[in-house]
């Protein structure tokens, strides 16, 4: 059973031209975008990411894409940006990237306006279920970030079930979202060594190393 279950085809009107082109390539239309859906302009923007890593023209879609991509649903239900940095910052310690452990651990500093608070956070995040320092929807959100980054997924129903005690189904999507876009970026920084910018690296050498951390390949 799927941990959140996708939109009704009926409830997604204004996806329909999304849904034909997902359907048009595959010949139906994945429960993934449907998924996707409870936040809905994701499935849109997906579409022209897989797109051009499938080698796509994009350009066309482009041209259209303002045209048929709906508005985004419930934007005054985005979840804070310090959160969802903690959740990137999770899932790539969970991933063992060093690269994007550094760039989300600056982001948290620098995004917040309790910084002082935000290092405590990190420096606990291993140990979410307890420290005083989180609340329980932070804990909910730690929580899955470090189950998906691990390998196999870690992933199970009951993460779910806490994260709707505190989150809307957009916003469960959104911070599921957030991870998996931070497997995108953890895969590719991770495979490629991507160099480490002065200002990550001078943040993680102060921040982190204590945790562990090390620039190791990303020098």
């Amino acid at each position: 059973m799927a941990h959140l279950p996708p939109v009704e085809m009926q409830e997604l009107e204004e996806l329909q031209p999304i849904m034909a082109m997902s359907e048009a390539a595959m010949g139906f239309v994945p429960n993934s975008m449907r998924t996707m859906a409870h936040m809905r302009q994701l499935p849109a923007a997906f579409s022209l990411f897989f797109g051009t890593v499938m080698g796509a023209d994009i350009k066309p879609l482009l041209e259209n894409m303002a045209r048929i991509a709906p508005p985004q649903n419930a934007p005054e239900e985005n979840l804070p940006a310090d959160l969802l940095q903690l959740v990137a910052y999770c899932v790539s310690v969970s991933a063992g990237c060093r690269y994007c452990q550094a760039h989300t651990g600056h982001n948290t500093q620098r995004l917040s306006e309790m910084p002082d608070a935000q290092a405590e956070k990190r420096a606990q995040v291993l140990n979410y279920a307890s420290a005083d320092c989180f609340s329980d929807a932070e804990r909910a959100a730690i929580g899955l970030a470090l189950a998906a980054g691990q390998m196999p997924n870690g992933a199970d129903q009951g993460h779910f079930d806490a994260l709707g005690e505190h989150f809307s189904k957009r916003q469960i999507t959104q911070i599921v979202a957030a991870i998996s876009a931070f497997g995108f970026l953890n895969r590719w920084n991770d495979t490629m060594a991507t160099e480490l910018e002065e200002l990550p690296t001078a943040f993680a050498q102060r921040e982190l190393a204590s945790a562990g951390w090390q620039l190791g390949k990303h020098a």
